[in-house]
Order: structure tokens, then C-alpha cells, then sequence
């Protein structure tokens, strides 16, 4: 898909509107999981996720290919979107998002104060990108796909940033929706000789990766029914799954209580607060405890886009209390 020379031009590009994100070591976390626990912290970009990397490397070529582009059309639950917002205003191009009725009214307000026109149609995802592609055919407005190889290339440079300062990872566990992000890992992964398990997570709510993963071919379900938008893929991106089906080792489905519960433990634990997705590989990590033990294991915390509603609601509800390390 590309080389470590495309990579470092790409990580250029990036560089210019968003610094290297931290990798820190909590101590607390690493006593949770009985293990030496890093945590990629993509929650600390401009648009709150790893996203606008993948937006500003997509634009970034589109705009020298097309300079007299009239604008742009896609379908987001949310950070794909104000990535593609944030890195079209940067270059001048209109952006035109669709999302599904329901969707976060915070992702959908910073949409919007990036410039972005929001349209909201159908009942998940899927509904709201055979919208956008509809509406795409005639308006000639260029369609941005959720997956293409410019945007595996940005988000990529998370994971450069990410096996250049913890070069020693055993196993990294990485979220998945349409599937850029673990490839991106994947691919920089293997362009820098790292010997790293990478294991993806999915929802036990919208498991399309999980079942494709499993079965060898594509899987579809009927509902992506999950509380962490991030994740909610029905359909899965055929390109996608065959490279973590090449790269990856397994993905683990965790369910949204044990999200919630991996939300609570980055907040204790490190005092960032994580929305479903950023907090699914931590999830995954405490169902697998007992395999981890004395390894070095590192988290992508994907991004902290949760509304505030959700969060009280979902994460916090009455009687919950905060979880409790063992040590």
C-alpha cells in the first residue's frame, strides 16, 4: 500500500498541523493489568482523535490532483468527519458530512465549527454513507470514502510515532470501525521490522470484523447497535480485512459494560477522559489479563470525543462507583 519513505513524507504533512502525540506509562494502569502498559494518546490532536491524520494526508493529494475541487461529501459517526472538516478548511474545499439521525450532538457541533455542512439521514452508518454516495453522483462533489489507502497512510503515522518510542511492544491492541487504524498499525509495523502481536477489538454489538475475521470472508450483520459509535461498522471494507487478517493475531469483542468500565479506569488511572472506542482496547487488554503478564503491552486510546450526556448516562450510571486496583 506504501513504503516507510511514503510514511515519513506523510508524517511531514501531519506534522504541520498536529505535534507527535504522547505515549506515556501509567503505573496504575500497569498495575491493573499486571503488566508494562503504554498508552498511544490520540486523544491529544486537534480534533480530539487519531483521524485527522488520515484527512489531512487525503487532502493534502487530492487538492495538488484536483486544485479546482468544488468540495468534498462523506458519512461519519463522527471523527472521520471533523477530520475531513478540519483538514478541508485548512486547504480552502467545502465538506458536506453526512451522519445518522441520533449521532453524538457534540461531534456534530464541532462538525460544524469546522466548517463542515451536516446533513443527518437514516437510522446507523451505513444509511447516512448511501446517502452521501447518492447525493455525491450528482453534485460533483468528491465522494471520501471511510477507508481508502491516503487515509490508512496518515493515521499511520500515529503507530510510526508510536514503535519509534516504545520499539520493544509485545502486543498492541488497537479499535476498529472501518478498519484504517489497525491497518495503518499493521502496515507500519511490518514497514519498521517491529516483531509486535497486534490484536484488533471490536464491539460484541457490531462484531462485522470479528465474524469476517473469524469465517475468512466478508460477514455483514443487521444492526450495529453499540454505545461506542466508533465501532459501530456493519459492513465490513474488504481491502480492510485482508490486511488484518494477514497482520493482525485475533480480535476480541467486548461489550459495552466492559467499555464503560475501561472509560472509569482510564479516568482513575491517568485522569484522560476516553470515548467508547478509545477506551475498547483497555477493555480488551483486562479481558486478556491473565495472558499478559510481564509483557510490554501498548493501548491506542483512539480518541476522547464522548458527549457529556452519554458519558453521565452510560458510563456513570447511579450506584456505579470507581473500579478498584488489585495489586
Amino acid at each position: 500500500m506504501f513504503d516507510l519513505s511514503e510514511l515519513e513524507r506523510a508524517h511531514g504533512i501531519v506534522g504541520q498541523a498536529v505535534p507527535p502525540t504522547p505515549a506515556h506509562a501509567w503505573p496504575l494502569l500497569g498495575q491493573r493489568l499486571g503488566a508494562d502498559v503504554v498508552v498511544k494518546h490520540e486523544n491529544h490532536t486537534p480534533i480530539g482523535a487519531f483521524k485527522v491524520r488520515g484527512g489531512l494526508v487525503y487532502l493534502d493529494r487530492l487538492k495538488r490532483e484536483r486544485p479546482n475541487l468544488p468540495g468534498i461529501i462523506s458519512a461519519t459517526r463522527g471523527n472521520h468527519g471533523q477530520s475531513l472538516a478540519f483538514a478541508a478548511r485548512r486547504h480552502g474545499v467545502a465538506a458536506v458530512i453526512y451522519v445518522p439521525k441520533g449521532n453524538s450532538v457534540e461531534k456534530n457541533r464541532a462538525m460544524r465549527a469546522f466548517g463542515a455542512e451536516l446533513v443527518e439521514h437514516g437510522e446507523d452508518f451505513q444509511d447516512a454513507r448511501e446517502e452521501a454516495e447518492r447525493r455525491a453522483q450528482f453534485t460533483g462533489l468528491h465522494m471520501v470514502p471511510s477507508f481508502h489507502p491516503d487515509l490508512v497512510l496518515g493515521v499511520a503515522t500515529y503507530a510510526l510515532e508510536l514503535f519509534r518510542t516504545a520499539p520493544d511492544l509485545d502486543v498492541l491492541y488497537v479499535p476498529i470501525g472501518q478498519g484504517s487504524g489497525i491497518c495503518g498499525c499493521i502496515m507500519a509495523r511490518d514497514l519498521l521490522g517491529r516483531k509486535t502481536e497486534i490484536v484488533g477489538v471490536q464491539s460484541t454489538e457490531a462484531p462485522s470484523y470479528a465474524l469476517s475475521f473469524a469465517a475468512g470472508k466478508i460477514v455483514t450483520t443487521e444492526t450495529s447497535d453499540t454505545l461506542a459509535d466508533g465501532m459501530a461498522t456493519r459492513v465490513p471494507v474488504p481491502e480492510a480485512l485482508d490486511i488484518i487478517r494477514k497482520g493482525a493475531s485475533r480480535i476480541v469483542q467486548v461489550t459495552d459494560d466492559e467499555v464503560a468500565a475501561a472509560i472509569r479506569a482510564y479516568w482513575t488511572d491517568t485522569h484522560n477522559l476516553a470515548e467508547g472506542a478509545g477506551a475498547a482496547p483497555l477493555a480488551a487488554a483486562l479481558q486478556e489479563k491473565t495472558r499478559l503478564a510481564g509483557r510490554q503491552v501498548g493501548l491506542v486510546l483512539s480518541g476522547g470525543n464522548i458527549d457529556f450526556d452519554l458519558f453521565r448516562k452510560w458510563v456513570t450510571p447511579k450506584g456505579a462507583v470507581a473500579d478498584k486496583v488489585t495489586v
